[in-house]
């Protein structure tokens, strides 16, 4: 039997972060922990390190990204440019009169708290997406089948009734906020989101453009069969993001503290609670983060997994302490990952 898990201290944390990497059976993890500006980090695993250290590889995390494009919305909101109540068809059509406008009145609040009335995915995906399920099942659909696949889409239920998880909802709003500025969604990333954050070791694609060895390889549910970069095709504004562990550290000490980023307005903006869902509707919601409570304060965080990788980000502001873990195996049975690292973020500061 093992003693109680050291605290998340200064002198704690490398020791626990060792322990909680060897909960989760994965050829490469790695587990960063800032705490009151203070950073630790462990890199583990069941393959030999690799040429490049795990610590500054790029890893795909997957449905997380979605919380870089509501960072995204706010930023733009808050400067005037658009508005939560914007109607997403609206900008999708521009030039429609009234009468040939398509009528889904789902707006951007709508698609980013994914209660548009959307599927998780539109209905055609999947012929074409099946063949390739477990290598490239994003690439062969493009930006511009999303957009019509929204357009001429009823939605389930009148929206903002119901909350259903919708990575075509997400991956709508990147192409509104895109058409509506004039701008392509990887260009509004770059420039309002990573470069005020100073990210500047993020990037919306496989590594083929930036040199071999800055991503990391990941692997399929048995652990050792690798898998390629996964190319997300229309819907990298749900799930395109990869970065290095050391700069979600920096994306989540943002969020920490607020007043300290160029981000202020927005990051406040995104901590709120905007929705509740569940049973007794104890689940809460802010644009872009799962909340829940604790003892020391609401706990933010938002998971992510690719075909062959997965990804937790979590903070506290209570206690000054942001957790990020990347993983090169996607884990579909008795996942250990995820409980891990939320337990890391909810344990109580020595």
């Amino acid at each position: 039997m093992t003693g109680p898990a050291p605290a998340l201290t200064r002198t704690g944390a490398a020791s626990r972060l060792a322990t909680a990497a060897r909960a989760v059976d994965a050829p490469g993890i790695v587990i960063a922990v800032s705490h009151r500006g203070h950073r630790t980090v462990h890199c583990g695993g069941s393959a030999p390190p690799p040429a490049v250290p795990r610590d500054q590889q790029r890893y795909e995390i997957g449905s997380a990204s979605k919380t870089f494009t509501g960072l995204l919305l706010a930023e733009l909101v808050g400067t005037g440019r658009l508005s939560y109540d914007d109607v997403a068809a609206h900008h999708l059509t521009p030039g429609r009169t009234p009468e040939t406008a398509p009528r889904n009145p789902a707006t951007l609040r709508h698609l980013i708290t994914h209660t548009a009335g959307l599927p998780a995915l539109p209905a055609d995906f999947y012929p074409q997406a099946v063949r390739h399920w477990s290598t490239d099942p994003y690439g062969g659909y493009p930006a511009e089948r999303v957009v019509a696949a929204y357009l001429r889409a009823r939605p389930r239920h009148r929206p903002g009734t119901r909350w259903h998880y919708s990575n075509f909802g997400a991956s709508v709003l990147g192409h509104t906020l895109a058409a509506a500025t004039a701008t392509p969604w990887e260009e509004l990333i770059a420039h309002h989101v990573l470069a005020p954050l100073g990210l500047t070791g993020t990037r919306l694609h496989p590594e083929d453009a930036y040199g071999p060895g800055a991503d990391a390889t990941g692997h399929r549910p048995d652990g050792s069969t690798p898998v390629p970069g996964l190319a997300m095709g229309g819907f990298q504004p749900a799930g395109a993001v990869r970065a290095t562990p050391g700069d979600l550290l920096t994306y989540l000490e943002a969020h920490l503290d607020p007043a300290g980023s160029p981000l202020g307005t927005a990051l406040r903006t995104i901590r709120r609670p905007v929705l509740r869902r569940g049973l007794g509707h104890r689940h809460l919601h802010t644009l872009t983060w799962f909340q829940h409570p604790s003892p020391q304060g609401p706990l933010y965080f938002h998971a992510g997994a690719t075909t062959g990788q997965q990804a937790f980000l979590g903070f506290r502001p209570a206690t000054h302490t942001a957790v990020v873990a990347v993983t090169t195996r996607r884990i579909r049975l008795r996942d250990t990952f995820i409980a891990t690292a939320y337990a890391l973020l909810s344990e109580e500061p020595g």
